[in-house]
């Protein structure tokens, strides 16, 4: 066989091998560019999406791998087939994380096309399948946020990732009819908020829930707080308990002028009365725990005293567990104040996932001229 004969024949094989790869591709391209999907067009395009997401994947192409996942994915929600887009949104997820893709702005800006070409797909759906899907969504939010923690540069997720996942559980809040459902996607959604440094978002959803009650502001109440002052609490907590104080204020003051309605001095002045009848502020106790924090580690007794003054509160919010862990991580982080030793890795473990479980205290009794000292500085610093 002549030499050109021979190289003849090898660009025939191959030119059949990639054609037989071509037609597989080819019918996708077909099927996810049509203007009309049904249900069983749209399985068929997912399982060529999917063999061929592992094809690449195999074969060690990567960015392949991934782009043919994402752009399947979005392909599939603009044609409004969410139930099967969900599970290559899956793949997707999971190809990231297997492949150690890292986290760039790139990627978080197609993750986030995504989110919202999901949103504009489910606009006008109700019902218990809608529920579901927005479910689903939630976790592929989640697992998202969490390949962005572990492979990119910020701890706990870029923000714009954390952002959309707040959103997408305030919003599932307003879809469940379970209590116990609703506050955690509640508190969910204001924790990832708070890791997205968005105080002005969590501002504009506690301006939409009710003031407190007479019987959640008395004195020894058994019921638990407000959801509003609850929301605010939990999120000032977490943003002291990682460090910023940037956010803590902004959100403290931004409530105190839009959404607080009660007079706040008035308030201040109830907060260390015992026979007025009142139950503690929790507008004021972020007040004091900011400028507690603010200060140095000699002004640790003064944190125990507020957190004792204020233990009755913090024991009823949800999940207590996770507040007992936020404010342990305050005590030890700005005062010094450490958890017993057999409970310190339990703590940071759980920090690390959004909970804690942990006890402050260790430190001598407050000073009560400290605590006159720290309610005048708050006067003067503009927050009461």
């Amino acid at each position: 066989m002549s030499a050109a004969a021979a190289r003849r024949r090898k660009q025939l094989a191959a030119r059949k091998a990639s054609d037989g790869e071509d037609s597989v591709s080819t019918q996708l391209k077909k099927l996810l560019s049509g203007e009309q999907m049904d249900e069983p067009t749209a399985y068929e395009a997912l399982q060529l999406a999917q063999s061929q997401v592992r094809k690449k994947y195999n074969a060690g192409d990567f960015g392949g791998a991934t782009t043919l996942a994402y752009e399947g994915s979005l392909a599939l929600l603009k044609k409004k087939r969410v139930s099967v887009a969900s599970q290559l949104m899956d793949l997707l997820a999971d190809v990231l994380r297997e492949t150690h893709t890292k986290d760039s702005e790139d990627w978080v800006g197609r993750l986030v096309e995504i989110h919202k070409a999901h949103s504009d797909a489910m606009a006008d759906e109700t019902g218990t399948e809608a529920t579901r899907l927005n479910r689903l969504q939630r976790d592929w939010l989640l697992k998202c946020a969490t390949w962005s923690s572990d492979l990119g540069t910020i701890k706990f997720g870029h923000n714009g990732l954390q952002e959309v996942l707040a959103e997408q559980c305030w919003k599932l809040s307003q879809m469940e009819e379970e209590t116990e459902e609703i506050m955690d996607l509640q508190c969910d959604a204001v924790q990832h908020m708070a890791l997205a440094e968005q105080p002005d978002k969590i501002i504009e959803w506690l301006k939409t829930l009710p003031a407190p009650t007479e019987e959640e502001t008395r004195s020894g109440h058994s019921c638990p707080p407000a959801v509003r002052d609850a929301l605010l609490t939990r999120s000032l907590l977490l943003m002291c308990a990682f460090e910023n104080l940037r956010d803590a204020n902004a959100l403290l003051r931004a409530y105190i002028d839009k959404v607080e309605e009660r007079d706040i001095k008035g308030l201040a002045e109830s907060y260390t009365k015992k026979d007025d009848g009142k139950a503690p502020s929790h507008a004021i106790f972020g007040c004091m725990l900011l400028r507690i924090c603010e200060k140095d580690v000699r002004t640790g007794p003064l944190f125990s005293w507020l957190m004792r003054s204020f233990k009755r509160e913090l024991d009823r919010l949800y999940n207590p567990q996770a507040i007992l862990g936020y404010t342990t991580k305050i005590g030890k982080t700005y005062f010094n104040i450490q958890p017993p030793p057999s409970m310190l890795n339990t703590i940071e473990n759980m920090m690390s996932m959004m909970g804690g479980a942990g006890g402050g205290g260790g430190m001598p009794p407050m000073n009560p001229a400290m605590m006159q000292a720290a309610m005048a500085q708050m006067q003067q610093g503009g927050m009461m």
